[in-house]
């Protein structure tokens, strides 16, 4: 068995990264390991930007984190030098009737209610002002709009490689390209095994995204479900000016007639990049190692036939990129953080669904505090166990 740490942080993705620099900054003996080399394109964190916003729809216990983690953001930008956050404004459109959900029910007036709630800059925007303010949204009439002011964009693998580069400075050791195969109750510790070894620690950390569910085991696995999702880039052909940061914000559409949502980005690399627009997909479940990276034309043209072209006029049937990320899902979209029932010492943090990144910094915060002093400052006893089933424990 190979030297003992305070603690060990299993995959180094969003929460990894974050994690792992939040326990070296305290001081603590930390490795980090990771089957890959982070950042990469084989996870959860990849894809150019993420959205991030401050009033969250989710459920009351997201705001605090989102709120934290714009903190966080600035602080890390400040240490680094790195350009992570770019505040564009954040419009989330929605209607009366059947719409798609975002993620759970009542999104946007969960939202407004958040936004209320905590203070945060905002306003309502009726279909003739969407138009007036963002031309290049073609809303309905009966739509309107909840702009956060303060919402924008993460480089997600930026930020990323800027808290393993703050890890390191703080004395973190790393270990890429070294697989995790599982983990156990070791006395008053946890034992990490890997393809090249053994890791003995006080507390494990373990992030591990779509990896997650196989390091489990049987026990766990069916909590997560892991979904394969695609990222398009559409090219402009109406007025490129409509499309940059400062006339076009992120955006949330809760389209009319059921479905999936789309949601999407400024031409935030400039007109030639494109545009980015996506939805969720949660019919076809895959693994890290089945998943089809590869990108068939078909499904960009099908993304932009039913849900780009009837909202955006300004944008081309031309994908001028598109890339496969994997999602980690749970019942309700919610996130699992809290000790493992088997292995007290070992902490799993699954903030998934396709909303955790723009909070991964303050769970970083979060984690750490827990692995280290047995609480954390925020509240996250709303992200327990959720037994196949049953309701979430109290």
């Amino acid at each position: 068995m190979d030297k003992a740490f305070d603690a060990i942080v299993l995959g180094l993705g969003a929460m990894g990264s974050a994690t792992l620099w939040q326990l070296a900054r305290r001081g603590a003996r930390v490795l980090g390991l990771d089957r890959h080399s982070p950042p990469h394109d084989r996870g959860s964190s990849h894809g150019d930007t993420r959205i991030t916003r401050l009033a969250i729809g989710e459920g009351d216990a997201y705001t605090p984190l989102a709120l934290r983690s714009h903190e966080l953001w600035r602080e890390i930008e400040r240490e680094t030098g790195a350009d992570l956050l770019t505040v564009t404004g954040g419009l989330v459109i929605s209607g009366a009737g059947e719409r798609a959900q975002c993620h759970v029910p009542g999104f946007f007036a969960n939202t407004l209610e958040a936004a209320r709630r905590h203070g945060i800059a905002h306003e309502i925007l009726d279909a003739a002002a969407i138009r007036r303010r963002f031309p290049a949204f073609a809303v309905r009439d009966d739509e309107a709009g909840y702009l956060e002011h303060g919402a924008g964009f993460l480089r997600p693998e930026a930020c990323v490689a800027a808290q393993l580069a703050l890890a390191r400075r703080h004395g973190a050791e790393i270990r890429l390209e070294e697989s995790a195969t599982g983990f156990a109750a070791d006395g008053d510790g946890v034992r990490v095994r890997t393809a090249r070894g053994e890791y003995r620690a006080r507390r494990a950390v373990v992030t591990a995204g779509p990896w997650l569910p196989g390091l489990l085991g049987d026990t766990w696995r069916g909590r997560f479900t892991v979904r394969r999702q695609v990222l398009h880039w559409f090219a402009i052909r109406g007025s490129p000016a409509e499309f940059e940061p400062g006339h076009f914000p992120v955006f949330i559409w809760e389209l009319a007639g059921g479905g999936e949502p789309i949601y999407g980005f400024p031409a935030v690399d400039g007109p030639g990049g494109g545009v980015k627009v996506a939805t969720e997909q949660h019919l076809t479940e895959t693994a890290p190692e089945a998943c089809e990276r590869a990108v068939d034309p078909a499904e960009s043209r099908a993304l932009f036939e039913a849900k780009v072209a009837p909202c955006f006029p300004g944008l081309s049937p031309d994908c001028v990129k598109a890339v496969t990320c994997l999602y980690t899902t749970t019942a309700g979209s919610r996130f699992v953080i809290e000790p493992h029932p088997e292995v007290p010492g070992a902490i799993v943090a699954s903030p998934c669904s396709g909303h955790g990144f723009k909070h991964s910094a303050a769970l970083g915060e979060a984690l750490a505090q827990l692995a280290t002093e047995g609480a954390s400052r925020i509240d996250l006893s709303a992200f327990g166990w959720r037994p196949p089933g049953g309701e979430a424990r109290a």
